[in-house]
């Protein structure tokens, strides 16, 4: 049985990234880092990753120039503002965000993986088009942050597919060989007295498979719910990830690991800024339990699609 847990793990990771090869599990120390991961995915669904090897420069430049975006004027914000003819690429204003048809106290940009136009025929039609950036500097540090963390989750995922009893690379090919990913840049206005909502992102669980965030060093807003159905607090801790796993992954392992409601709250008198990663399937991914989860159990039912349903993704 699953024990509960009062506070979120942290995981040093080092040993899994300095890794090379595919015979992870024959590594000691790679070892002891899965074991850590499965014991997270199984008790909270959240942990947090240092030894991950992306500078803390990096992660403090991505919320720097977030900060420095959400400071400017609305008129200006505007300009690359979110709509159907953008692909839903852009800026959203505070409150155009929903979850579970809920306004939520925060504004953002997303960001999605750029495919060509018919790539993904009528389905990924609705998504096609450019990232909209507001300057050359911003888009270039973006970039170069996305294919840092597309690499982190990668590796990260290579270490949950050895845990749940697969081989390194079980999860790629046609699950997720060639990922879909979203980012999303969310700024959170300070607690404001006469507010009448302070919830920044709603209660939800997160769509795909990881989700990697970066979040300010000097504000706690993310509460997660443990197993019991208490909340806990996921404090920033300077130059870690929060990494929890998505409803993908409880659907691929069977329901032995299972995505964990979270939400946003932010109480404090300060603008908080986090950017999230969300790593996803193939776009086209049909995704269902895998064989080495489902020996002992049976299969959960099968959705319709991975990462084609990236409209329900969320926000830490």
């Amino acid at each position: 049985m699953a024990s509960d847990s009062d506070k979120v793990p942290i995981i040093d990771i080092s040993a899994l990234v300095q890794y090379v090869g595919t015979n992870m599990e024959n590594d000691e120390g790679v070892r002891e880092v899965i074991t850590s991961i499965n014991k997270a995915c199984i008790e909270t669904g959240f942990f947090y990753v240092k030894g991950h090897g992306i500078p803390g420069s990096v992660l403090k430049e991505v919320r720097e120039l977030s900060h420095q975006f959400f400071e400017l004027p609305l008129e200006e914000k505007l300009k690359i503002k979110l709509s159907p003819a953008t692909g839903y690429r852009g800026y959203q204003e505070v409150g155009d965000n929903l979850t579970k048809d809920v306004p939520d106290m925060q504004e953002a940009i997303d960001c999605y993986r750029e495919f060509e136009q018919g790539m993904y025929g009528h389905t990924g039609k609705q998504f096609e088009g450019p990232n909209l950036w507001p300057s050359q500097n911003f888009q270039i540090a973006m970039e170069n942050y996305v294919n840092l963390c597309k690499g982190l989750a990668k590796t990260i995922m290579r270490g949950i597919s050895v845990a749940l009893g697969g081989l390194a690379t079980s999860l790629e090919g046609h699950i997720s060989g060639d990922p879909f990913w979203i980012m999303r840049l969310n700024g959170y206005p300070p607690n404001l007295p006469n507010a009448k909502n302070h919830v920044g992102c709603g209660i939800h669980t997160d769509y795909g498979l990881l989700t990697l965030l970066n979040q300010d060093d000097n504000i706690t807003a993310l509460k997660v719910q443990n197993r019991s159905g208490d909340w806990i607090s996921a404090p920033p801790i300077p130059d870690t990830f929060v990494c929890n796993i998505g409803d993908m992954i409880e659907l691929l392992s069977n329901g032995i690991y299972k995505s964990t409601s979270h939400q946003v709250v932010n109480t404090s008198h300060d603008y908080r800024v986090s950017v999230a990663f969300f790593y996803e399937t193939n776009f086209e991914s049909s995704i269902e339990s895998l064989d080495f989860c489902i020996a002992n159990y049976a299969a959960l039912e099968k959705p319709l699609a991975g990462a084609r349903a990236v409209h329900e993704h969320g926000c830490s």
